[in-house]
């Protein structure tokens, strides 16, 4: 999967291991805020049936592909047709003057093989989760040779090594459909969908502080919508980056946000991801739950994203300052909704 800054792989047995203890294999599970799907596709290959939303278009491919789209329908034809977009010649175009030559996210002879790749998948005109098993394979031969230090803010002065590598497509790492039944991947804003799906268990991991997942990893959006956005900065960034703007990535606007999305839930159960550095303090996240469910709380150090190693430079790419902590603490908490008891029929 590709590379992410608030990534839970390392988390992922204390993720499953939570969601285990409340919702029992296939239960309907809902990931909110799914991302790279990588939980979504771990609670898919242990039974659950997942329901995977983000409202970003690469995650919602993503999921598609890994939550949505089961191995036994679209693993050989996949296969098949990802052996013939390897052998395309390159195609440079607007793609590969904007990401590789205007900036330098990609070499410009994989910018070019990324090209003819993606004319190729527009021009088949594929099932929704054929196509999103094909690009994602895309996404994730991209994502293996940037230039980048993991995010799309920027890009690296000289060509990574692994820049100057061949691109090469792989098939995903589908999964059978679970026994309890067909999963599915939604594109939608996070209050709506947590109104309008039913599930036994919601799980949360929302974006917690200025960090756009959009202006992240832009040029991802750009190659699955894609769509020949205007762009703008060294970082040919989509101008949407400018006013498709979340809720959950303000200070002041997302405790009413996330209040919000935890109210509209329709489940007994929730299980939110959320870390000390993010725009709510732990008191404010136990108390918001607190209003409808008993809540417990697993604490989990853990290292930060890969951009704190690095340090803090100016846009000259000179070194001018440390970071201040290469940890942080990562909570899950874990929340069960509280059952008014009947009266009995003394009572009554």
């Amino acid at each position: 999967m590709i590379k992410y800054i608030g990534s839970k792989r390392a988390l992922l047995a204390h993720i499953l291991s939570a969601i285990g203890a409340k919702a029992p294999a296939g239960a309907r599970v809902l990931d909110l805020f799914s991302g790279t799907a990588r939980v979504g596709h771990a609670l898919k290959a242990a039974g659950y049936r997942v329901v995977a939303n983000d409202h970003n278009a690469f995650a919602h491919t993503l999921a598609t592909c890994y939550v949505q789209a089961d191995a036994g329908r679209w693993a050989e034809p996949a296969r098949r047709i990802l052996a013939d977009l390897q052998r395309l010649p390159p195609r440079p175009g607007w793609f590969t003057a904007t990401y590789c030559e205007q900036a330098r996210f990609l070499h410009p002879d994989n910018g070019a093989k990324v090209e003819a790749i993606r004319e190729a998948i527009a021009a088949l005109g594929a099932e929704p989760e054929l196509e999103a098993v094909l690009l994602t394979a895309l996404l994730e031969a991209a994502d293996r040779v940037d230039s980048t230090a993991g995010l799309q803010m920027a890009y690296m002065k000289q060509w990574a090594r692994r820049a100057l590598q061949p691109l090469r497509l792989r098939l995903p790492a589908l999964l059978p459909r679970p026994a309890a039944g067909p999963c599915q991947a939604l594109c939608g804003e996070a209050e709506a969908v947590a109104a309008a799906v039913d599930c036994d268990l919601a799980y949360l991991d929302p974006p917690y502080n200025q960090h756009s997942y959009l202006r992240n990893y832009h040029v991802w959006e750009t190659l699955v919508r894609w769509d020949r956005p205007e762009v703008y900065g060294l970082a040919q960034k989509r101008t949407d980056c400018r006013t498709r703007l979340s809720d959950f990535n303000s200070r002041r606007r997302i405790g009413p946000a996330l209040a919000r999305t935890i109210e509209a839930l329709r489940c007994r159960a929730v299980v939110v991801s959320f870390n000390d550095e993010g725009y709510l303090p732990r008191a404010e996240l136990e108390a918001m739950l607190g209003a409808r469910f008993h809540v417990e709380v697993i604490e989990i150090p853990h290292d930060r994203y890969v951009g704190a190693k690095i340090g803090i430079h100016n846009p000259q790419g000179i070194k001018v300052g440390q970071v201040g902590r290469l940890r942080n603490m990562e909570y899950l908490f874990v929340a069960t909704e509280r059952r008014i008891p009947l009266p009995s029929p003394q009572a009554a």
